[in-house]
Order: structure tokens, then sequence, then C-alpha cells
């Protein structure tokens, strides 16, 4: 018997998804399915690659062996069928295909703005979206194919399995406060600083956030006790600006509110933060005309 008797785009479906919420329940809500209607596509599943895929872990479930092998080979054969899908419908669009990109906070305010205001102006006729978000979502939802590029920092090496990155320029990351602050303009940091007065750091999880406590330790200062957890932009800059608070950011955040004096840099040396911020994209994916336009366009206002 042929595999595509066997094996259909639901099975591929119901796997990644039960993979990424490690279980049944939420798997189904996410699906719109039953909860019975998801675990009988597991058996399924399962009875065609002859494998156990998943199984029980304390009260909930988790892959097996043999379903950790199996899951990048499903996650990407299911990005690769919504791209053709994807691509196909969009050939008869007037307004043309639809361009889906994550973008980090550090560029999110800077050269992704910039690259599709150059499109416009060029004519395009494109349809784009842009998604903000931690680095860990946005890279999921370019392996579901949700995303046809992520604009950010280079991800840890485990991230980057079935990815491609595109480097573009390294940034670094900064401390800022707002230009009335106390501290703007001082030479030196005083050692008090960080415990004085209110800090704004980028959130567990975030790509940035090892950089920094690295930062910290390598120049001995001491972790601020209760700083405030953000990778927003917004908040970040409204809290800064109204509160008196150090704001310890990736450069691109802030560079507009720095070349204007309304942010002023702190005396902080953030030499080892400097790091790689490019294109990730599915290694396998082919990508549309108008995706291939706005990369392209990345890479002219970048220099690369």
């Amino acid at each position: 018997m042929r595999l595509s008797a066997e094996l259909k785009l639901r099975h591929l479906e119901v796997f990644v998804e039960v993979a990424r919420q490690e279980s049944v329940t939420q798997a189904a809500e996410a699906l719109g399915m039953t909860q019975p209607a998801v675990t009988r596509t597991l058996r399924e599943l399962e009875g065609v690659v002859g494998k156990p895929l998943v199984e029980r872990h304390g009260r909930g479930i988790r892959l097996s062996a043999y379903g950790e092998m199996f899951r990048d080979h499903a996650g990407r054969s299911l990005a690769l069928a919504r791209d053709g899908v994807a691509m196909l419908r969009g050939l008869d669009e007037a307004e043309g295909p639809r361009v889906a990109i994550g973008a980090l906070p550090t560029v999110s305010a800077t050269v992704v703005p910039d690259a599709l205001a150059q499109l416009r102006a060029e004519g395009s006729h494109s349809r784009f979206s842009v998604i903000s978000g931690d680095n860990r979502y946005l890279l999921d939802q370019l392996r579901r194919g949700n995303l046809d590029v992520v604009v950010g920092r280079l991800p840890a090496p485990d991230h980057m399995v079935g990815l491609d990155f595109d480097p573009l320029f390294r940034e670094r990351v900064v401390a800022v406060v707002s230009e009335g602050h106390p501290l703007a303009g001082v030479p030196h940091l005083p050692s008090a600083a960080f415990e004085d007065y209110p800090v704004l750091m980028p959130s567990e999880g975030s790509i940035i956030r090892p950089m920094v406590d690295r930062m910290f330790l390598e120049q001995g200062l001491t972790l601020p006790r209760f700083p405030i957890e953000t990778v927003s932009a917004t908040f970040g800059r409204r809290f800064a600006l109204r509160h008196r608070a150090i704001w310890i950011i990736s450069h691109g955040v802030v560079r507009a509110d720095l070349e204007d004096g309304v942010l002023r840099l702190l005396p902080l040396n953030t030499d080892s933060t400097l790091g790689p911020v490019g294109l990730c994209i599915r290694s396998e994916h082919q990508l549309s005309a108008a995706a291939a336009r706005f990369c392209s366009a990345l890479r002219d206002i970048c220099g690369t």
C-alpha cells in the first residue's frame, strides 16, 4: 500500500500540535477537535509508522524517543505543505501573496519598518503582516509555517535546528535613562545605581538576558534584586521616561530616542553583549518572491 493512502495531513497536524502542547487536551482545544478524536488520530499515525510516538508521563504525556525522532520531520513536512498551499492561493490574488514576518523588539522599530517602507515606495502590492513576540514564540511559529521569516538576534544553537541564519549587522545591549535622570551625563556609574533606581531588564528566556547576566558578573556588578522584566519597547520607554528607571535593552530599540536626546547612555561597558542580528528562515523553505524582496530590502538597508 502506498504511504499516501495511509498517511494524511491531519495526522501530522495533530502530532505536531500534541508535541508542542505536550497535552492531548490542550492540543484538542487548539485544533478545535475532541480529545477522543485527537487520541484516535495519534493511534492511527502510530499504526502507520509502526512505533509508539507518545507515552504517559505523570498525569500527562510526553513524546517517546521515537516521537522525538519524528517531530522535526513532521513539523518540516507540515510547514512545507502549508507553504505550497499559501503560494498557490496567493497567485490569484491581485494584491499579491501575504508575507508573515516575525520581528523581535530590536528590529521592529528600526530596519523592519524601513524595509517595508522601501518596498512600498518601489510599488510593491504584496500584503505584509508583522508579528512581535519573544524569540521562543516566534521561532515556534516559524517552524510551524505560520511565519515566513523571523528578524532578530541569533538564537542559541539548540534553537536553530532546522533553521538557517543570515546575518545583517551586529548590535550591543545598552543601559539608558531619561534625559532628566540624575544619572544622565555622569562620567562614572555609582556602585549603588542599580539599587537606588528601578531597573528594567530583558525577560528570562529572551536571547539577550544571558548576555546581560554575564555582563554584570564580568564587571563585578550586583544584579538588581527586584528588576522589572520586559522586552516591550512601549512599556520600557514609558516607564524609563516617567519613573527614573534604568533601562537595559538592545541598542536598536532605543536608537531613535538616543539620537533625539530623549534618552541618554549610561557609562557601562557592554562590549561583551555585542552579537549578530539577522534573518531566520526554515532550511527547506522556498521563500515567495515577495518574501525574498523583503529580505533583499533588509540587506540593502543594513548594507550587507
